[in-house]
């Protein structure tokens, strides 16, 4: 038995089996007051086996902290094909209603232990300080401009542990914030095969992308005009979508990519969706461009 806040707690109690007819109150309504991981699998899915137990096993050790939710996508594929699950194993954590943290595919356990971490830090609770305590203070430091100290103290971080997947992924920001893409892409390229597909790195994949294309976006009015002379020029409202989200302008940018994608959405490889991608995963989950943007591209691709 676990104990939490002077009740008793079983891992049962902690993660559960949950279908189509539950998950609402099982990890919606249930996030309101702890964060619920909600691990998406399938009894063919070999990764799945490993990934499961480890999760289990990192959230029974949270003593409470956070509960996980199990759904087989065989089973409850409305539900996976609402949350955009295209590939599993898929994890993505909730809290008061939203997914906030996310990642796809099976993980080391130093990993999974780091992503429960961050999901109970997201909900305001504690996870032991540490280097966890030294990547927010680089994240601050990113935050509000500098770039290089933030960049030495995340490669200080790795020296201490090599596959911080938070600690690469802040590098990797840290060097296209200072313009240094070719560094940045050099480190995102070193980082270990397994961390690679993490969700910081393929964060960081996703804004080393945009960057790269801010390097070459047009100018903004005369895109626009192109646009607004002729509505279907396609490839003129793709590339002002690039311009706008250079210029910082990404809830714009989206907007104009949905608009494209609600023209043609087969155009150029179906270019619109795979470029809100790229724009989604540089985001951080919860945020409102992405909740809204996924929300409204759903609702095209379903209708």
């Amino acid at each position: 038995m676990l104990e939490l806040g002077g009740q008793t707690s079983t891992p049962t109690d902690l993660i559960k089996d949950v279908s189509e007819a539950d998950f609402m109150a099982e990890v919606v309504e249930a996030s309101q007051q702890v964060p619920v991981i909600v691990d998406f699998w399938a009894p063919w899915c070999g990764p799945c086996k490993t990934l499961g137990p480890a999760l289990e096993a990192a959230v029974t050790k949270a003593k409470g902290a956070v509960k996980m939710a199990k759904v087989n996508v065989d089973e409850n594929q409305m539900i996976a094909g609402q949350l955009r699950v295209q590939s599993i194993p898929t994890v993505y954590a909730f809290w008061q209603g939203q997914p906030v943290d996310g990642f796809q595919g099976a993980l080391p356990p130093s990993e999974i232990d780091a992503f429960v971490n961050r999901v109970i830090e997201a909900a305001g609770g504690e996870t032991g300080g540490g280097l966890d305590d030294a990547i927010a203070a680089a994240e601050e430091m990113l935050e509000q401009g500098a770039a290089s100290d933030a960049a030495q103290t995340f490669a200080a971080i790795l020296k201490e542990d090599a596959q911080n997947a938070a600690a690469y992924g802040g590098l990797v920001r840290a060097y296209i914030a200072l313009n240094d893409l070719d560094q940045a892409e050099a480190i995102l390229n070193g980082a270990p095969a397994e961390i690679s597909k993490s969700t910081e790195l393929e964060a960081a994949h996703a804004q080393l992308e945009l960057a790269k294309q801010a390097a070459d976006a047009g100018p903004v009015s005369e895109l626009r005009a192109k646009v607004e002379a002729d509505p279907d020029d396609h490839q003129a409202r793709f590339d002002l979508a690039q311009a706008l989200h250079a210029g910082g302008q990404t809830q714009e940018a989206v907007d104009e990519l949905l608009e494209l994608f609600r023209r043609d959405r087969e155009w150029n490889d179906e270019a619109a969706k795979h470029q809100l991608f790229t724009i989604f995963e540089a985001l951080k989950p919860n945020d409102p461009i992405v909740l809204n943007g996924r929300r409204k591209l759903s609702s095209m691709i379903f209708a």
